[in-house]
This record gives C-alpha cells, sequence and structure tokens, in this order.
C-alpha cells in the first residue's frame, strides 16, 4: 500500500525520486526501494510523506490512491484547503510545511532540545533531519504519545516569573487557526526568530498573531502569518531556578496578619 502511494504522490507532484528523497530528507536509492516494495519506511519518514502529501498518516498507509477513487478524493481535498484562506493559515507562503522529526531505536519521537546558541542555525534547519540528528535528545514518559514535543532555551525577562534559560517543552501546532487567545507558545518566525509568548489569534481577520509578554514592561507586538515558520504550544518547562516569590509590602503585610491570627488562636487554645 505504502509503494503504491508513495509513486502515486510523486507523480502526482511531478517529482522525480531524487527530487523527493531531498524534500524528505533521505537518499535517493531509499525513495525507489519505498516505492519497489524492497524496505519500509520509518515512522518519521512516513509522517514526512503525509505532510508532503497533504493527507493523514492513516490515510497514506490504508488507503490506495492509485484507484481512481481515492485519488479523486484527495485531490479534490487538497484543492479545497488550498483555496481556502482559513485552511492555509498552517501554511507557509503557500506550501504545505513538512516537521522533521527523530525518533528512537523503539521508534518512539524524542523531544530535540534546541538550546540558545543553537536558535539562529535552528532558522536553517528545521526542515532538515541531518541538522536536528545533532541537537540534544529526551523524552519525557508524562506527556504521551497525544503529539510531536520540541524543547527550545528561552532567553530574556520578558516571561517572568520564567526565567531566562528555561527550556520550554511546546507540543507542534498543525492548525494555526485553532490557537485560543492567551496561549503560551514557542513562536519560530523569520524575522523575531524564536520567541516564547502568549499568541493572540488574529489570522482570520488580519492575517497576523499578536504576541504579548507576561512582564508588563514589555509592549505587545505583531508578527504577519507569512513570516511565521513554526509554532509550539508550551506544555512544559524545565528550570534550575524556582520563581521568585511574591514579597510586595501587601503580601508582606498579608503573611504577618496570617501569623498574628495563629498565634492569637493557640493562646486561646
Amino acid at each position: 500500500m505504502i509503494n503504491t502511494n508513495l509513486k502515486f504522490w510523486r507523480r502526482e507532484l511531478s517529482l522525480t525520486q531524487a527530487q523527493m528523497a531531498e524534500k524528505l530528507g533521505i537518499k535517493r536509492s531509499l525513495v525507489g526501494a519505498y516505492e519497489e516494495g524492497r524496505a519500509e519506511p520509518k515512522l518519521a519518514t512516513l509522517v514526512n510523506m503525509a505532510r508532503l502529501f497533504g493527507i493523514s498518516l492513516d490515510a497514506l498507509v490504508t488507503t490506495d490512491f492509485s484507484k481512481k477513487k481515492n485519488a479523486k478524493a484527495a485531490l479534490q481535498l487538497q484543492a479545497q484547503t488550498a483555496a481556502t484562506p482559513e485552511a492555509g493559515a498552517n501554511r507557509s507562503n503557500g506550501n504545505l510545511r513538512i516537521l522533521a522529526l527523530t525518533v528512537d531505536k523503539e521508534q518512539n519521537e524524542n523531544i530535540e532540545l534546541v538550546p540558545q546558541k543553537a536558535a539562529a542555525g535552528y532558522l536553517n534547519g528545521y526542515a532538515d533531519p541531518e541538522y536536528l540528528e545533532e541537537l540534544p535528545k529526551f523524552r519525557l514518559p508524562m506527556l504521551g504519545n497525544t503529539g510531536t514535543y520540541r524543547a527550545f532555551e528561552i532567553a530574556g525577562d520578558s516571561m517572568l516569573p520564567i526565567a531566562s534559560g528555561t527550556v520550554i517543552v511546546g507540543r507542534y501546532i498543525d492548525d494555526w487557526m485553532s490557537i485560543k487567545d492567551g496561549t503560551p507558545c514557542i513562536v519560530v518566525s523569520s524575522k523575531e526568530g524564536i520567541v516564547f509568548k502568549r499568541v493572540f489569534n488574529r489570522l482570520k481577520d488580519a492575517a497576523m498573531l499578536a504576541l504579548h509578554s507576561d512582564n508588563p514592561l514589555y509592549q505587545p507586538y505583531q508578527v504577519d502569518v507569512e513570516d511565521v515558520v513554526e509554532i509550539w504550544e508550551a506544555k512544559a518547562y524545565i528550570s534550575s531556578t524556582f520563581p521568585i516569590a511574591d514579597l510586595s509590602l501587601n503580601r508582606l503585610a498579608s503573611i504577618v496578619l496570617d501569623l498574628q491570627q495563629q498565634v492569637s488562636t493557640m493562646k486561646k487554645v
């Protein structure tokens, strides 16, 4: 099934085996082996295939697109998606984005860590499997298998009390239109680089995102959707710095009052 689908979609996209291999980040010989059924693609390659073809992973492995009925339905869906601004909001410059990823020996997806020093290089290598292979990797079992995750080390104090140097673990967002206002996200864009902000969705009416900091000293700003490369919803963070307690005068006064009431209650007892 996979071999016939790969051959079908490669021809529909008018790609040679060499061009297909380049888009998937694999060797040309592997494309030939997959099409001839002499080898089975790894999970990461299957995911990249599905994203390139604009179909689900389930459809890729269970639906025979070489049959005219299935192929016609799939091509109509692709045409509708490309023509709809809302559905196209998760595309970059009109092209379907391909999410490169890595897996361990058991075919479980890794969480790749993008350190601060690698942030600039990530803008050029985010879709390159070889670049991702060079990044540190880990897994967090508590996240389960509910999505694809990546970790980014943030810089600056715009999201205090989350301090500079904290690692934010984000889940990949494919449908940007689904982002709810105020969602904390790692936003990767060609102009702003990698930033950690709260996102306010303005895609439908203005084709842009408004990015807000938790630190009131930083003013919100906007990014055009055409400049956005990836969005990862923050799901966890790892830090060696504990958040600073709120010790304002009002807070201190409240603590003192609570202690006085506790002492008074103990004396009565």
